[in-house]
């Protein structure tokens, strides 16, 4: 079993996206005194693996960042326990390092990750580094991601589209704007279509898929005397599992209409796949089981994504609130830590190879 105390050893070590190392370092020493796992450090990436004959591979992963704050602050109160990244991750890693240390009984092998920089862009994942180091690493039968979820399934997941829209004017003086043309003004259009938007609904395997669409990012100006002649919104859009990437980018450019002018340039920064929920598979379906409570959709990005573009079956299984997620009230409960736990480890006991 572990205790707040447990996470809170692990949230009171900064960690943020980058800045991952004491953490691994940490983790790294507690995995190596189990002899009986093989230790890969790929970076600030650990790969910790059972090497017996055993027909099957379960896979158990976590990311070990943080979004910005104060590691300094965490505190126990009572049964809670604050601090930055109490739910999102290291509730989750704290019971996968204590159930990576447990006499080993199951008739399955067993794979932990614990990787790097999975709060910012996809491109800097430490799962992706894992993977071009040797992509074998993370073979598997089945996987879970260890993201909260309140000690419910989350099935599947939504993927991410961000797009970069630089609109196009013409450069003057203020004192003669007639003859320029303000980019920042155009905004306007693009403003209003994007905050038009009605989010598409879809149902997979009876979990539902809300799609959302945000501006988050806007830059432009180049003096207060001068008409701007570009300015740079970038979009964020959450994509249901029934698209894939170019579905999806043909969907917003259509979307945008003529608020995006020939001339103007729209350009894809980053992009992570969705994820089906596969909950027809007999070893996902047995985590909904143990838990005793319906799956439901991830509306959020994970490596689910990654794990099921590798082929391997992966859901989100987790501890803490997804809701608290990067807040500054961050907590987790002694309850749902103890819930995590004795779930995961029961599955694990639970699974057998199939015939």
């Amino acid at each position: 079993m572990i205790t707040l105390e447990d996470v809170r050893r692990l949230v009171a070590i900064d960690s943020v996206s980058r800045h991952e190392a004491a953490l691994c370092d940490v983790i790294e020493t507690q995995l190596r005194a189990n002899g009986s796992l093989d230790v890969q450090r790929i970076g600030d990436n650990l790969v910790a693996r059972t090497t017996g004959q055993r027909p099957m591979r379960v896979m158990v992963a976590g990311h070990l960042d943080t979004v910005p704050g104060d590691a300094s602050a965490a505190v126990i109160d009572g049964d809670v326990l604050h601090g930055v990244g109490a739910c999102d991750m290291k509730a989750s890693l704290a019971g996968m390092i204590a159930l990576a240390l447990a006499p080993d009984t199951r008739a399955v092998e067993t794979t932990w990750v614990f990787y790097a920089r999975e709060e910012i862009a996809r491109a800097e994942s430490g799962l992706l580094e894992i993977i071009a180091h040797d992509r074998t690493l993370l073979d598997a039968d089945v996987a879970v991601v260890g993201e909260p979820t309140d000690g419910v399934v989350e099935a599947g997941c939504q993927g991410t589209l961000r797009a970069v829209v630089t609109l196009r004017g013409r450069r003057a003086h203020v004192a003669r704007a007639f003859t320029g043309r303000n980019a920042i003004h155009r905004l306007g259009r693009l403003l209003t279509t994007v905050a038009s938007y009605e989010p598409r609904v879809v149902t997979i395997d009876d979990c539902v898929f809300t799609e959302q669409l945000q501006a988050v990012d806007v830059r432009g100006g180049v003096a207060t005397n001068v008409v701007p002649d570009e300015v740079v919104v970038t979009l964020n859009h959450r994509v249901a599992p029934d698209r894939n990437r170019e579905e999806a980018v043909a969907w917003l450019r259509s979307f945008l209409g003529d608020a995006v002018e020939e001339g103007d340039e729209f350009e894809i920064a980053d992009f992570a796949p969705p994820a089906r929920p596969h909950l027809d598979n007999p070893y996902l379906g047995e985590l909904v089981r143990t838990t005793g409570a319906p799956p439901r959709a991830k509306v959020g990005w994970t490596d689910v994504g990654t794990l099921q573009e590798l082929g391997v079956p992966s859901t989100n299984f987790g501890a803490g609130d997804p809701l608290l997620a990067h807040r500054s009230d961050e907590h987790v409960t002694k309850g749902q830590i103890e819930a995590f736990y004795t779930s995961l480890s029961s599955w694990l006991e639970s699974l057998r190879p199939a015939n």
